[in-house]
């Protein structure tokens, strides 16, 4: 089974996978191997549609994360064992879409208000102001920033390359912050400087702003980029520009910030309020 693995890594880095997901995809099939009890050495379609029902009703696994075995296991049996994969015999877990919950501005303000650290205060406005996913904060290098076209490069999700803004009021600060700290090489630096910050460590950051600002919405770092595309789709900015922003791969995945517009509800009447204004006249 090691070499099977082996090559299923192999396999992973020739398309280009992200070490990310080459470590998760890895964990996933590991996981299976364990609760089939010996080598994955066939493809048996009942036993397959057996352990996502064994994760979603035993192990209480969200379908976000079923949905990302079930691509695991199907690119180690299709890619490195070179079996078939029958969709009807073995349909996608259907993921749940919920609308996230989203930081209006006067909630923005009070998080940076209260961030006093002048390192964890450059980590959220960066992460905001660049609607960055937390990894994307935690790996960013100092020539990233780029002062003078006003973008930062960032390399997302399946290590593809993009531009996004790059504040002017971040710039500001992010200069006070380069001659306090002098990073050499990343630009949040963990405690071995030769190594970023942990995103772990930004998650945390995070926690204590909204503790402290007494916010009470569900709510996490990765609110921080939901905030920053609805914000955006208020001020009126194309729903194409924030795709590109944000590197979604798909205009669906960006459309669902359109339902978390508030001008979208707010200029819309209640039929009720239009039928009482009638009688009360």
């Amino acid at each position: 089974m090691s070499d099977k693995l082996h090559q299923f890594q192999k396999d992973m880095e020739i398309k280009g996978f992200s070490e990310r997901t080459i470590d998760c995809y890895l964990r996933h099939v590991r996981s299976y191997r364990e609760y089939l009890k010996g080598p994955i050495d066939g493809h048996d379609h009942t036993q397959i549609k057996d352990y996502f029902y064994y994760l979603l009703h035993t192990k209480n696994a969200s379908r976000s994360s079923v949905h990302q075995i079930y691509g695991a296991l199907k690119y180690f049996y299709t890619v490195t064992l070179g079996f078939e994969w029958d969709m009807e015999k073995i349909p996608r877990v259907k993921r749940i879409v919920k609308l996230p919950d989203i930081l209006n501005h006067d909630e923005i303000r009070k998080l940076l208000a209260v961030t006093k650290n002048i390192k964890h205060k450059a980590i959220l406005m960066v992460t905001y102001s660049a609607g960055l996913r937390v990894s994307e904060a935690a790996c960013l290098k100092i020539h990233d920033i780029d002062s003078q076209r006003m973008t930062i490069k960032v390399t997302g999700k399946g290590n593809k390359d993009r531009y996004t803004l790059l504040a002017r009021s971040t710039l500001q600060f992010l200069r006070g912050y380069w001659q306090m700290y002098e990073p050499s090489d990343w630009l949040f630096e963990g405690q071995n400087p030769a190594q970023h910050l942990n995103a772990s460590t930004i998650q945390r950051v995070f926690h204590a702003a909204r503790e402290k600002a007494r916010i009470q919405k569900h709510v996490t770092v990765h609110s921080l980029r939901h905030s920053f595309a609805t914000h955006l789709l208020e001020q009126g900015t194309d729903v194409h520009i924030v795709q590109r922003l944000l590197g979604h791969a798909s205009i669906k995945t960006t459309t669902i910030y359109l339902h978390l517009k508030k001008e979208s509800l707010a200029k819309v009447t209640s039929p009720l309020d239009l039928l009482l204004d009638d009688i009360e006249a």
